[in-house]
C-alpha cells in the first residue's frame, strides 16, 4: 500500500468513526460554545481574584482543548453535510483539509 493509500484509509476510518459521533451529539454545539463562555468567565475571575498562576495556566490549557474540540466538530460537521451531495470529489478536499489542521 502506498503513503497516500495508508493515509486514506487511516482518514477514512476515522472519519467513520467522527461521523458516528457527530450523529449522536448533532445539538451539542451550541452547549459547547456555552461551557466555553463559562471556563473563559471562569478564567477571567481567577485573573481578577489573583489566583496562582498555575490555577490559570490549567485551566486556559482546559478552554484550548476545549476549543480544539469545537473546531474539529465544526469541520467534521462541514464534511458531514456535503455527504447527501455524493460528490466525492467535494468531500476528498474536506477530508483533506481536515487532516491538515
Amino acid at each position: 500500500m502506498t503513503k497516500f493509500n495508508c493515509r486514506f484509509v487511516i482518514c477514512h476510518l476515522t472519519f467513520i468513526s467522527i461521523y458516528s459521533i457527530l450523529l449522536a451529539s448533532m445539538g451539542d454545539t451550541k452547549q459547547r460554545i456555552n461551557r466555553i463562555i463559562g471556563q473563559l468567565r471562569g478564567i477571567e475571575k481567577m485573573i481578577d481574584s489573583k489566583r496562582d498562576c498555575s490555577d490559570v495556566l490549567q485551566q486556559i490549557s482546559a478552554a484550548k482543548r476545549a476549543i480544539d474540540g469545537l473546531s474539529k466538530e465544526i469541520v467534521v460537521s462541514d464534511i458531514c453535510r456535503l455527504i447527501p451531495d455524493s460528490d466525492a470529489r467535494k468531500i476528498g478536499q474536506m477530508v483533506e483539509r481536515a487532516i491538515n489542521l
